[in-house]
């Protein structure tokens, strides 16, 4: 496995001072947002679509640094019912993932209203009562599938190989079933963007998620959560109260090993290795509390004590 770090960790820095840093921390590869609910600070999208020279430029950055480009991230809700920018944004970075060599392409599965003529995304997590079906038929039916079935064959014009989906809360995709489901009905180029911090906080286990994607795991985002049993103990796990209020939520974005320690990254990334997973473990990091860089040197401490790099070499001896 290769060790890197997405851009918008060190969204106050200028695109030379990430680069320099990924360089001098000893990681492979950056991660670099372009759109969606980022505001990309480190990539005009606009002038990289428009411009071989910017295109060049950057792909020339990351290796005068013997960096790589991990993927391109257009994380957003591109089903959005008003902000069509949003799927235009992923499009767009697909088309640019192509003319770039890059084959990786990370996003959200999107989510879209709860039927046609609604202002607003609507995520249906209850079974009752019954218009939470009729939401749910509507939103598979009419938008995801439709539109993923677009999004994969731009994919394959473009020579962008995977599509990986984050599997976050607020949308369609979110658990392992439902990543199955879109990738049964579009096919191979669908797949996981495995973030366990999510998983963390919708009650599931990143470790057998793991088992259970296999081949389908895509791209993994290293980050971790913190539960806060005191509070979750009367709220529960679902959590709206203001992301900056860290003792008033009962979970939050946390540091690596601040939420779930050395031991747990053991587990993850050897449950990985068993799944057949050998890509990128790429640090997203939006603690709050702690100084983005030094957050972002932490967790990076910790995989690098982690995280299989060298092939298995063991024979059984014959006996």
């Amino acid at each position: 496995m290769k060790l890197g770090f997405v851009s918008d960790s060190l969204g106050g820095m200028s695109f030379e001072a990430v680069l320099d840093n990924a360089a001098r921390l000893g990681v492979s590869g950056v991660e670099v947002n372009t759109g969606g609910w980022s505001t990309a600070p480190h990539f005009d999208l606009a002038s990289m679509k428009a411009k071989p020279e910017a295109r060049r430029a950057f792909l020339k950055a990351f290796g005068d640094r013997g960096l790589e480009i991990i993927a391109l991230n257009a994380n957003g809700n591109p089903l959005h019912p008003t902000q069509p920018e949003q799927a235009g944004c992923l499009k767009d970075t697909i088309r640019i993932a192509g003319e770039m060599g890059i084959k990786t392409v990370c996003t959200m599965s999107g989510l879209p209203a709860g039927r046609e003529g609604d202002l607003m995304p609507n995520w249906v997590v209850s079974s009752w009562p019954p218009e939470t079906q009729v939401m749910l038929r509507y939103q598979w039916g009419e938008k995801l599938l439709p539109f993923w079935a677009e999004v994969a064959d731009l994919a394959k014009k473009s020579g962008v190989e995977r599509i990986a989906l984050e599997l976050h809360g607020s949308q369609c995709v979110y658990n392992v079933p439902s990543l199955l489901k879109l990738r049964a009905a579009i096919g191979p180029a669908i797949g996981a963007n495995l973030d366990p911090s999510h998983l963390f906080w919708m009650g599931a286990d990143p470790l057998i998620a793991a088992e259970a994607l296999g081949e389908a795991i895509f791209h993994v985002h290293a980050k971790d959560t913190m539960l806060n049993a005191s509070v979750q103990a009367t709220t529960s796990l679902l959590e709206n109260g203001p992301l900056m209020d860290i003792p008033g939520r009962s979970w939050s974005y946390i540091t690596l090993g601040f939420g779930h320690g050395e031991e747990w990254w053991h587990k993850f990334c050897y449950r990985l290795k068993m799944a057949g997973y050998d890509g990128w473990l790429s640090v997203e990091h939006e603690d709050v509390l702690l100084n983005s860089l030094e957050g972002l040197e932490k967790s990076i401490a910790l995989l690098r004590g982690v995280v299989p790099v060298a092939a298995s070499d063991f024979s059984p001896q014959a006996i």
